[in-house]
């Protein structure tokens, strides 16, 4: 049974709702820091938000140590989370603290409060909504500063829609990085959307454009069911973050319960191989590579046939990113698939393209070479928080028909985001969390 396997008796009920769905003082407090009953009384009557339940929790708690640890346990146990997986978790969250040599709560806390989302599978809480949407627009701000401040003069300055608005529309998608074709169709699309919805001023566009960004980024739904260890084939050029965007996603398998596995068949690179043992160790995955020059291919093979002797719920592979060398890239790619497939029925479940927000246009082929190398099935947009490009998302998608799953927002372990659509679409326009 893993961290996420919890039943959250507290949401939705506080106060005496929550006091009686809750379990019983003693059998919470017991091991942890005395029968607190105050404490206890307090979580149930505050607002059943876990940044609300986190702060009550930390009250007094300054920095790393038994107290916290105490805290924690107390915190899971009050959500029945059993006292073993309780256990769990807080020595995995001291470990990381001391490998990162942390110690003061407000260099952790939002990390810790990641962590909690992920193991208690609350991540569609509002609470984390709202900062995966702040998140989302703090990365989006060197995008949005130029384009959204445009887009409101561009409303504001026009009556009646009419030839001339559409053109600087048009122009005004180019200059978010959004290419000529895109923008060319999305303002096509916009057209249509203001016929149909009898829409004849400039200023009721900006509606129709936050409702066909939705629908633009709207994944279809796809079976999530495999036959485990889940295969997941990391792609992408050396320098997208693809390192780092692997080890985040172990780190998102691990607080989730799962066992990981991370396989390093990027053998090109020494540096590459020891950069990505480093970050195993770090986020508690398991790790299996070869000397560098190794075959990719038997790295892969090697890898799967330890994952299904472990026990392994998922693996990631890593691949090397040489666009340079298209042909030899491409073979490496379907012999790594091929290998894996003979292994393991259905693998890769999965193959994802990691991409550079930074790259701009440059993204839009990256998308065209592996889609034919590797049959790419999901993208993951990495530094968004460092790009003014940021419009490229709505290219990628509208030109390849493939879904954005996550998001780079920076360097931390809690900067690897779900992507959502309808959030990127309202900070990309500047729109409030509110309208959601």
């Amino acid at each position: 049974m893993g961290f996420f396997s919890v039943v959250k008796k507290f949401f939705g009920a506080s106060g005496a709702q929550g006091k009686e769905a809750g379990a019983p003082e003693g059998d919470i407090a017991a091991g942890t820091i005395g029968n607190d009953e105050s404490l206890l009384l307090r979580l149930r009557e505050a607002e059943p938000r876990l940044s609300v339940w986190l702060g009550i929790i930390l009250q007094g708690v300054e920095t790393a140590g038994e107290a916290l640890s105490q805290r924690l346990i107390f915190l899971l146990r009050a959500l029945d989370v059993p006292q073993e997986e309780a256990s769990a978790f807080t020595r995995d969250f001291a470990d990381w603290l001391g490998r990162m040599e942390y110690s003061r709560v407000d260099e952790f806390r939002s990390e810790l409060q990641y962590r909690l989302a992920l193991a208690l599978g609350l991540e569609d809480e509002e609470d984390e909504r709202d900062r995966l949407f702040l998140k989302i627009s703090e990365g989006l701000a060197r995008t949005r500063e130029g384009f959204a401040r445009r887009l409101n003069t561009l409303f504001a300055g026009h009556g009646e829609l009419d030839a001339r608005f559409w053109e600087h529309l048009e122009e005004l998608f180019i200059t978010a990085d959004m290419g000529y074709e895109t923008s060319l169709e999305l303002v096509e699309r916009l057209k249509d959307r203001a016929r149909q919805e009898k829409v004849l001023q400039a200023d009721g566009v900006r509606d129709l454009l936050l409702a066909e960004m939705e629908e633009i980024f709207s994944a279809p739904r796809s079976i999530a069911a495999v036959n485990l260890p889940e295969v997941v084939l990391l792609t992408g050029v050396n320098g997208a973050g693809k390192t780092t965007t692997i080890a985040k996603l172990a780190h998102r398998a691990r607080m989730q319960g799962k066992k990981v596995m991370i396989a390093a068949a990027d053998t090109f690179r020494a540096a590459a191989i020891e950069q990505m043992g480093v970050w195993a160790a770090r986020v508690g995955a398991l790790f299996y590579t070869r000397p560098a020059g190794s075959d990719p291919a038997a790295v892969a093979y090697e890898a799967m046939e330890r994952a299904l002797r472990e026990g392994v719920d998922i693996l990631l592979v890593d691949t090397a990113g040489r666009l340079q060398t298209k042909v030899n890239l491409m073979e490496e790619l379907t012999k790594i698939r091929q290998v894996l497939s003979k292994k393991h029925q259905g693998a890769p479940h999965r193959v994802v393209l990691v991409i550079d927000a930074t790259n701009g246009q440059n993204a839009l082929s990256q998308v065209k070479l592996f889609k034919e190398a590797a049959g790419v099935d999901e993208l993951i947009l990495t530094k968004l928080d460092g790009t003014a490009k940021g419009g490229v998302a709505v290219a990628v998608v509208m030109q390849h028909r493939l879904p954005i799953t996550f998001v780079g927002l920076g360097e931390k372990l809690e900067d690897l985001r779900p992507f959502s659509g309808a959030d990127y679409a309202r900070a990309l326009l500047g729109e409030p969390a509110e309208k959601k």
